[in-house]
């Protein structure tokens, strides 16, 4: 799991990941990067140069992979916001972390479920094109008359 130590805002900074390198390795625009940042996604402040931009560090990656991992499977923005302050807010609400995570769990494992009953579907209109374009009578598979004809 990844360890959460913050920076001192007044700490200078330490090398790291420009902006595009970040996005790069973690495969997400860096609009999105500094829109993560921006919207109370990210849980700790991302390192700057003294010019001003940001320096990407080993563990910022990590939670950026973890962000867009649950925005994968479609974890509303405004609860990854909520699990990243719990994180941030450190050791002691485990289980409310635990708990977001495992209704997240359920709704995934319900929209799979939907989406393989619909595949079923699917792989049997398949088995039936390919059956009937076998027997050489595909011309026969239903299609619906039009209105006047």
């Amino acid at each position: 799991m990844l360890e959460v130590k913050s920076r001192p805002a007044d700490a200078p900074a330490r090398p790291g990941l420009s902006i595009a390198e970040a996005a790069r390795r973690t495969g997400v625009s860096a609009h999105t990067l500094r829109y993560y940042e921006r919207a109370g996604l990210v849980i700790s402040p991302v390192d700057r140069t003294q010019g001003g931009s940001r320096r990407y560090q080993p563990e910022d990656l990590k939670w950026i992979k973890i962000c867009t991992g649950l925005r994968a499977t479609g974890m509303p923005i405004k609860d990854i916001r909520r699990y990243a302050q719990m994180v941030a807010d450190g050791p002691g609400n485990e289980d409310e972390r635990l708990a977001l995570l495992e209704e997240h769990r359920g709704e995934v494992l319900a929209r799979l479920a939907e989406v393989q009953e619909n595949l079923k579907i699917i792989d049997h209109k398949i088995d039936v094109y390919r059956g009937r374009m076998e027997a050489g009578d595909a011309d026969k598979l239903w299609a619906p008359r039009r209105a006047g004809s």
